[in-house]
C-alpha cells in the first residue's frame, strides 16, 4: 500500500502513517465473541525501499457500536499534508439512505498478499511493474464506488476514529422523529461537532442532535423512541460541555441531546439554613458559581475544572480537593429531575424514588438523564492563602496528605502532583506564588528527581483578623514535613483559584493546542496498596511527566455516600490518582498517543497483576466481562435497575455497557 501511494503521490515525504481497519456485517448469533479490541495506528517507515508494521483486519459487532459496517481506510501524512479518510462502500450522499456495502474479499487479499512480501531492497525490484499496476486498478475501483468525492477529505487525527454511516433500519426512525411537537427541534445535518469530545480519540457521528428548549422535548423523544420498541436502532446519549475522554457521549447514528440548550433556564437560589440553588441539568458549574455569588453563597464540592456541565459531573462523581471535607458532588445534592429511558419525567431524591435518586448519581447516564439539580450551597469566601510545598519522598508525602485529611482543623482543599525528571518546578511557580525563604528556593534542583507537590488552599475573607488566619496556617505547616526551602504561598480571589484550569485552556487554546487527543486515565487507589502502586508506576514505568499532570490526593469513604451507582475501593481512605495526558504534536515523528496508550495499558496490567483492588474513575471498559468485574458485587443491583429506568437500553450507548436489543426482519 505505501509503495502504491509513492507511486499515485511522488512527492510525498516518508515516514507515512496509516491504519487499516475492516468492519464485516454479521447476522444475529453468527458472532458468538464479545471481545472488541480497539483498533491503533500502525506506522510504516519507507526508508530503504522496506516497509515495517503490521497490517491488522478486525471484526467488531455492529450492535456494541464499536465501528460501522463499511471498512474504510485512514491515511495520515506528515502534518504538512491534509489527513484524508477514504471509505470503501458506496455512500449516497442524499439524507438518511443505506450505503451499498462492498465485497471486501479482494481487499483481504490485497492486505495478505502485501503482508506476506518480504521487502527490503531500496531499488524496489522485488515488486513487479505488472503488479503495482494491479494495485492502482484496485485503489480506482474502490474510489470510483464513492460518488461524492468530498467526503474523502477529513481533518481528523490518524488516531481518532471517524466513523461513516452504517447501514441499519433507522430510516423510519428518524424520518418519525419530524412529526413530533417541540419547543426546541432536531439537526439532521452539520451534526460533526456531536461526533467529538475533549478526548479526542473516537468520533462516533449521530443520525441527529436534539436541541431541546425544555424538559418536554427530551421526554417527548425518548418516549417516542421507547414506544418503536426493538424495531428501532435508535439510542441517545446527552450531551453537555463534551469534557468526556472515550466517547462516553456520542451516539452513533442515534441521537445526541445538546443539553446546553438548556441553559436558558433560570437558576433558583434559596438562602435560609440550608441554602440550595435549583439548576438545569445543562447549566455549567462556572456559572452557578457566579450566580451564587450574588448571594453570598456557593457549593462546597467542586470539581478542577468547572466549564462542566451539572449533569455531566453528577453522572460520575465530581471530585477536587475539596472532596475529603465535603465528599464528591453526588453527595452534595438534594434533588433531581430525571428524564429515564422510558421517556418518564420523574422527580426523586432521598425520600422520594430514593433507587432512581441514588441509581442516577454515578450512574455513567445509564437510568435517566439529569434535567434539574437542588445542589447544596456553603457560605462562599471572598480569598483564599494558596500553598505549594515540595517532598522527596512519597512515604513522607502521602503520611501528611493522610493527616491532613484526617484532621479536624485542616486546610480547605488538599491536592497533590507527582512531578518526575522535571527542570525547574519551583522558577515556574515564581510567576503566581512567592517563596518564603527566596535565598533557599534559589539553591533548590528539581533536575533528574522525582518529586511530590503538596497543594493546600485556606479560605478568608479579608475583614477577618488577619493574623488569626496567618497564625492557622503556620500551624498547619508546623505538622508537615516538606522540603523548607520548597514552601511558596500566595494570595488569589476564591473566583481566581477555582477557575484556575480555564487559564491554562485559554493559553493552550491560542496555540491551537488545546483539541489534542486527551487518553487520560483516572483510577482510584487503596490505601493499603498505594506505596507498592508508587514505587512501581512513578519508580519503573513512567520516566518523566512532560505528557500532562498526574494529580494524586486521598479522600475520605466516610464522605461519600455507598448508595450511589459510583464504585469505590472497598477500604476507609483511598487516593485518587489521574494521569492528564494530552498527545502533543511532534517534530520529530514519534507517535506521542501510542506512547501514552501504551504507558496507560502497563499502568493497568500492573494492577492487575499486583491485585491491588483499584477502580477506575470515569471507567471505560471494552467487553461485558470487564465492566461487570468493575461493578462487582454491585453488578446485580446495577442490571436490575437498568431494566427497571431504561429496560430498551436507549440511553447513554457511548458507555458501551448495554447494547440495545433490535428486533431484525
Amino acid at each position: 500500500m505505501c509503495l502504491l501511494l509513492w507511486e499515485l503521490y511522488p512527492n510525498l515525504h516518508f515516514p507515512v502513517t496509516f491504519f487499516i481497519s475492516l468492519t464485516l456485517e454479521h447476522k444475529k448469533g453468527e458472532l458468538k465473541s464479545k471481545s472488541y479490541t480497539h483498533t491503533r495506528a500502525q506506522k510504516y517507515n519507507m526508508k530503504d525501499g522496506s516497509i515495517y508494521g503490521v497490517i491488522t483486519v478486525h471484526v467488531f459487532d455492529y450492535a456494541a457500536q464499536n465501528l460501522p459496517l463499511n471498512s474504510f481506510l485512514c491515511l495520515s501524512f506528515p502534518c504538512a499534508l491534509p489527513h484524508l479518510s477514504f471509505c470503501f462502500a458506496s455512500q449516497n450522499t442524499t439524507k438518511r439512505s443505506s450505503p451499498s456495502p462492498l465485497s471486501l474479499s479482494p481487499f483481504l487479499s490485497l492486505s495478505q498478499h502485501i503482508l506476506r512480501k518480504k521487502m527490503g531492497s531500496a531499488s524496489l525490484s522485488f515488486l513487479k511493474q505488472n503488479n503495482i499496476i494491479h494495485l492502482k486498478i484496485l485503489m480506482v475501483l474502490f474510489l470510483s464506488c464513492i460518488p461524492d468525492r468530498t467526503n474523502l477529505c477529513s481533518n481528523n487525527s490518524f488516531a481518532t476514529l471517524t466513523v461513516p454511516p452504517r447501514f441499519n433500519s433507522t430510516n423510519i426512525s428518524l424520518s418519525s422523529l419530524e412529526t413530533l411537537t417541540l419547543d426546541g427541534y432536531f439537526s439532521f445535518e452539520n451534526n460533526h461537532h456531536a461526533a467529538k469530545d475533549f478526548g479526542n480519540l473516537y468520533h462516533f457521528l449521530p443520525s441527529a442532535v436534539l436541541h431541546p428548549k425544555s424538559v418536554s422535548d427530551i421526554s417527548t423523544t425518548i418516549r417516542h423512541i421507547f414506544k418503536m420498541g426493538s424495531a428501532s436502532e435508535l439510542t441517545v446519549a446527552a450531551r453537555g460541555h463534551a469534557h468526556s475522554i472515550q466517547g462516553q457521549a456520542q451516539a452513533h447514528q442515534g441521537i445526541v441531546i445538546n443539553m446546553e440548550s438548556l441553559q436558558g433556564l433560570k437558576m433558583q437560589v434559596h438562602t435560609g439554613d440550608m441554602p440550595y440553588v435549583d439548576v438545569s441539568g445543562g447549566e455549567l458549574w462556572i456559572n452557578i458559581l457566579h450566580e451564587t455569588l450574588k448571594h453570598g453563597l456557593a457549593p462546597k464540592s467542586w470539581t478542577d475544572y468547572l466549564h462542566l456541565t451539572v449533569g455531566g459531573t453528577l453522572s460520575n462523581a465530581g471530585i477536587s480537593g475539596q472532596a475529603f471535607q465535603h465528599g464528591p458532588q453526588i453527595n452534595n445534592v438534594y434533588q433531581l429531575e430525571v428524564v429515564t429511558g422510558k421517556g418518564e419525567v420523574v422527580t426523586c431524591s432521598e425520600k422520594q424514588n430514593a433507587d432512581l435518586f441514588y441509581a442516577v448519581l454515578g450512574g455513567l447516564g445509564q437510568f435517566g438523564i439529569i434535567t434539574r439539580a437542588r445542589i447544596s450551597l456553603g457560605p462562599a469566601p471572598k480569598m483564599v492563602k494558596w500553598i505549594k510545598v515540595l517532598y522527596s519522598e512519597f512515604s513522607t508525602f502521602s503520611k501528611d496528605q493522610e493527616h491532613l485529611i484526617s484532621s479536624e482543623n485542616s486546610f480547605d482543599y488538599v491536592e497533590g502532583f507527582v512531578n518526575i525528571n522535571r527542570t525547574g518546578i519551583l522558577n515556574n511557580w515564581r510567576s503566581s506564588f512567592s517563596p518564603k525563604d527566596p535565598l533557599q528556593a534559589n539553591k533548590f534542583t528539581s533536575d533528574g528527581r522525582t518529586l511530590y507537590c503538596l497543594e493546600m488552599v485556606k479560605y478568608f475573607n479579608p475583614d477577618e483578623t488577619k493574623t488569626m488566619n496567618q497564625q492557622d496556617i503556620k500551624n498547619l505547616l508546623s505538622q508537615l514535613n516538606y522540603i523548607p526551602s520548597t514552601l511558596f504561598l500566595s494570595e488569589v480571589s476564591y473566583v481566581e483559584f477555582l477557575d484556575r484550569v480555564h487559564v491554562s485552556e485559554r493559553k493552550l487554546r491560542a496555540k491551537g493546542l488545546w483539541e489534542v487527543p486527551h487518553p487520560w486515565l483516572n483510577l482510584l487507589v487503596p490505601k493499603s496498596r498505594i506505596s507498592v502502586f508508587a514505587e512501581e508506576v512513578f519508580g519503573n514505568i513512567l520516566t518523566d511527566t512532560s505528557n500532562g499532570p498526574i494529580i494524586i490526593y486521598p479522600v475520605n469513604q466516610s464522605k461519600w455516600n455507598n448508595k450511589t451507582s459510583l464504585v469505590t475501593p472497598d477500604e476507609d481512605i483511598f487516593y485518587l490518582v489521574a494521569f492528564l495526558s494530552s498527545a502533543m504534536p511532534s517534530s520529530t515523528g514519534t507517535d506521542g498517543l501510542e506512547h501514552i496508550l501504551t504507558q496507560n495499558k502497563r499502568i493497568l496490567d500492573f494492577c492487575a497483576t499486583a491485585q491491588l483492588g483499584m477502580k477506575q474513575y470515569l471507567p471505560h471498559y471494552n467487553t461485558h466481562e470487564e465492566w461487570q468485574t468493575h461493578f462487582g458485587s454491585l453488578w446485580e443491583v446495577f442490571v436490575q435497575r437498568k431494566s427497571t429506568y431504561d429496560p430498551l437500553a436507549i440511553l447513554a450507548p457511548g458507555q458501551r455497557i448495554f447494547q440495545k436489543a433490535v428486533r431484525t426482519s
